[in-house]
């Protein structure tokens, strides 16, 4: 079921801070200076009693993001390209805070080819380029890798769209990698109006889906991998739940309105199909490109390129449905489950989502270029859901024109929330002003 995000109300913050300012005095919850955040908290909107502080304002194309037990802050780095256009590498960026103010100092960088993924799993650290999966030896609190990396995974198709590998290490070692499909709808003449779909899609052989690989073996290749869960258009944001159980956040397609303009309106197209979060458990099919999640009906209906007309249901009967519907075109690229303790109790166990942001609205305006929060119940989400960090593209919400667009998010050992940036690489960490 669709939810309108809300605000949560947090009267005991508020009654605290007016209290404060009458008296004069600090409130006691408050460390000194302002718990060390922005006063402007880096340009962002957050829900009362939270504030952040920016950790480095410009280290270039940030895609995912992790923390380590010290608190060293580590990103995945994009390929750039400098004045000349020549191509400026990407690797890993790790960033260390020296005085304890919250805000990075020192900036080491390695590895010679961009990607979206950066994790670390005991002593070692996995990054994951458009075609391949590496493991660096990684002592915790390093600042650079101990050795040479290992080729965990390679020959993983890149062509065309929808190229950034996002990868999770789940119970018994298991390495997922998400494998966008290299199209919107798996037509036989790519993003072409009225063109139909094959059927069935040859992409679904090697894109689309959600690949299990052994993450403490070297030199696998994709027919090495087992697909783990199928019709999955691009699923970005990956992550494993506290309970092993693998979760994802499913980009949907585009251009219902441009290209089948006899069955949809382009007020159809800004708000279908629902972006879909779901639990990826071993085979589910999710139905792409034969279907899609209508929101306004939640249903999963048959797409306009194999027969479709915005009401049939036909195959996409035995696919599986969302636990959540986001609005459509939002651009979910990353999710991560809440495991801290400083924030309050609602948010425990819940999840975050980053929203990279829309350009397939028209004539609705743009929209995403935020995080949202979705609480749990025990291993479930409520289907209810919240904005929860917003102003980040600033007065031009597009994706050309915004200031920021996050990509990443990660929990910190003491319960704060950083948030990357892919536009300039500015990189935020969210507190609660109440613990």
């Amino acid at each position: 079921m669709n939810r309108q995000p809300r605000r949560l109300i947090r009267p005991f913050g508020l009654s605290l801070l007016l209290a404060a300012a009458l008296t004069g005095c600090q409130p006691e919850f408050l460390p000194a200076a302002q718990t060390g955040c922005d006063p402007d908290n880096g340009g962002i909107t957050l829900p009362e009693g939270f504030c952040a502080v920016v950790v480095s304002d410009s280290v270039g194309r940030a895609r995912h993001i992790e923390v380590a037990a010290n608190g060293d802050v580590l990103l995945a780095m994009n390929n750039d390209r400098g004045p000349d256009r020549s191509v400026i590498p990407g690797g890993v960026a790790v960033l260390r805070d020296t005085d304890g103010d919250g805000r990075a100092d020192e900036v080491f960088r390695f590895g010679d080819n961009g990607g979206n993924e950066v994790l670390l799993s005991g002593e070692y650290l996995y990054f994951a380029t458009d075609d391949a999966v590496f493991r660096y030896p990684f002592p915790v609190g390093s600042t650079a890798p101990a050795g040479p990396p290992d080729t965990i995974v390679s020959e993983l198709p890149d062509e065309s769209s929808h190229r950034a590998k996002s990868v999770a290490i789940g119970p018994d070692n298991a390495l997922f990698v998400n494998i966008g499909s290299p199209s919107n709808a798996c037509q036989t003449e790519s993003r072409t109006a009225g063109a139909p779909g094959m059927d069935p899609c040859p992409q679904l052989e090697t894109r689309a889906g959600i690949w299990r690989f052994d993450a403490g073996v070297s030199g696998q290749t994709q027919e090495d991998g087992r697909r783990f869960g199928i019709g999955l258009r691009n699923t970005v944001a990956l992550t494993i739940h506290p309970s092993g159980s693998l979760f994802g956040v499913i980009h949907g397609r585009d251009q219902l309105g441009s290209l089948w303009g006899d069955f949809f309106t382009d007020e159809d197209n800004a708000e279908k199909p629902a972006e879909e979060f779901v639990q990826i458990n071993d085979g589910d099919d999710f139905g792409w490109p034969y279907c899609y999640y209508d929101p306004a009906t939640d249903t999963k209906v048959l797409a306009p390129e194999y027969g479709g007309d915005g009401t049939i249901t036909g195959r996409c009967a035995e696919m599986k449905d969302p636990l959540i519907d986001f609005p459509a075109h939002w651009a979910p690229n990353d999710l991560a489950f809440y495991t801290g303790t400083q924030f309050p109790e609602e948010y425990r166990g819940g999840a975050f989502v980053a929203f990279h942001g829309s350009w397939n609205r028209a004539p609705a305006p743009q929209a995403g270029y935020n995080v949202v929060f979705a609480p749990f119940e025990g291993d479930s989400p409520t289907g209810e859901w919240e904005v929860f960090a917003d102003g980040f593209a600033g007065r031009d919400v597009s994706p050309r024109g915004a200031d920021h667009r996050p990509v990443g998010l990660a929990v910190g050992p003491d319960g704060s929330l950083f948030i990357s940036d892919s536009r300039v690489g500015k990189v935020w960490k969210v507190m609660y002003k109440g613990q």
